[in-house]
């Protein structure tokens, strides 16, 4: 949360908002963990290497169908795929928010 918000741990906790020393560390070493991260599955490495601790068989895999991604994936089948259709974002809005475009 604290990096969502780029607020000291301190300030999360409940302080005045003031960087203290500890939370430079704190935001430093979550920084550095994050990297050990992959971007992909979010799993770190040393999860799956039994010589650093890991377990290869650590994860399993789970099937899930989003049919928000579902929706967007049909829509995208509409997109052009010239330079048309560079830059076309498609989102989600809920029904009651929708407003068509004049």
């Amino acid at each position: 949360m604290c990096e969502r918000y780029r607020i000291p741990h301190s300030q999360f906790l409940g302080g005045d908002g003031r960087w203290t020393d500890l939370d430079r560390a704190k935001a430093l070493a979550w920084a550095e963990w994050q990297r050990t991260v992959c971007p992909e599955c979010h799993t770190r490495l040393e999860e799956w290497d039994r010589e650093r601790g890991g377990d290869p068989h650590a994860y399993v895999t789970d099937t899930l169908r989003c049919p928000g991604c579902e929706l967007i994936e049909q829509e995208r089948d509409h997109v052009p795929q010239d330079r048309s259709g560079y830059g076309v974002k498609i989102q989600l809005i809920p029904r009651e928010q929708y407003q068509p475009r004049p």
